[in-house]
């Protein structure tokens, strides 16, 4: 749905983006981070029509954006950052206006705004003056815009920003609500609701793309697959014997004694290399131990975009199916 080839857009002497492919399929939802002025809301900004890009290709349901821009742009429904609203329109009203200049047949008009109403829980406020509402909802109306001429395709920067914890939550299910029936890329700097969201993540620094993949792939290619701490819980009849046993196991860096409940000793394991619970259960298995947790933390998405964001700028592919 979305193809990028070569894409690249500068201000004066400095690159915003440089030489940008990457590919969104129907049906996906894909996260697009990346560090303040990494490029990502130019890229978005090229995508949806706004801005003219300096080189490459962009091709948006099959239309290029640059030569067929008003076919490509029909099949796009954009949240920018800062939503651009009437203050002083009713909701209802914005929305049918906004799905009139869209080119939404005007017979239609009333049906594609109740739609709209609805997919975003606004029925309630449509004839309320938008300059009278929070913040939640007038980023619910923005979205509401976005989808009032049912768009094939969701381009939506930080649509959560600004937002409380309870409205980020309200936007977030919305939004994944509305996966089953568009192509979605979504930029945010809340990188456990991308984790939450995206099928897929794509991670810009500089202009480039430095790593794309599902969240999975992602810790694993980092080489941050855990969070470097392995937790196990036995009950063993000597506590000590049993951390100095632990420490002397290969793929172990260090072992402590973290809490004893009677018998029930709990111990925390630093790795040297590589994952040890399979060498943790085995000793479990051999000396007999009653063994009741062996978990390790995945690394969380926001220390494998940093490990990437700073490690580097040569882009890494993780699927079999490479897609930039």
């Amino acid at each position: 749905m979305i193809s990028v080839k070569g894409l690249t857009k500068s201000y004066g002497s400095t690159d915003a983006v440089r030489d940008l492919s990457f590919s969104v399929d129907r049906g996906e939802v894909v996260g697009f981070l990346g560090p303040n002025g990494a490029g990502k809301s130019t890229t978005m900004k090229i995508l949806c029509g706004y801005l003219p890009a300096d080189a490459g290709e962009v091709s948006i349901a099959g239309f290029n954006i640059f030569s067929q821009s008003l076919k490509a742009r029909s099949r796009i429904g954009y949240l920018p950052e800062n939503v651009p609203l009437y203050p002083e329109m009713r909701v209802g009203e914005y929305l049918a206006y906004r799905a009139a200049l869209k080119g939404v047949r005007s017979r239609r008009i009333a049906e594609k705004v109740e739609d709209a109403l609805q997919l975003c829980n606004l029925g309630h406020v449509q004839r309320q003056i938008i300059g009278t509402l929070s913040k939640g909802y007038r980023q619910r109306v923005g979205l509401a815009d976005a989808l009032v001429n049912e768009p094939d395709i969701l381009i939506l920067d930080e649509p959560t920003i600004g937002l409380d914890p309870g409205q980020i939550r309200e936007v977030r299910s919305l939004i994944k609500g509305l996966a089953t029936r568009h192509t979605i890329l979504l930029s945010s700097h809340i990188l456990s609701e991308v984790e939450m969201t995206c099928s897929r993540v794509l991670i810009l620094n500089k202009g480039q793309i430095v790593a794309t993949g599902t969240p999975a792939e992602l810790r694993e290619s980092s080489g941050l697959s855990l969070s470097g701490v392995v937790r196990l819980e036995v009950q063993v009849p000597d506590a000590g014997a049993t951390l100095k046993a632990l420490q002397e196991l290969p793929h172990v860096a260090s072992a402590s004694l973290v809490g004893r409940t009677g018998e029930w000793s709990t111990y925390e394991i630093i790795p040297s290399a590589g994952d040890p619970r399979p060498v943790l259960f085995e000793e479990a298995v051999r000396r007999a131990w009653k063994l009741r947790e062996l978990s390790a933390r995945e690394s969380s998405l926001e220390e494998v975009f940093t490990s990437f964001v700073t490690g580097g700028t040569a882009q890494v592919s993780l699927s079999e199916d490479p897609r930039s």
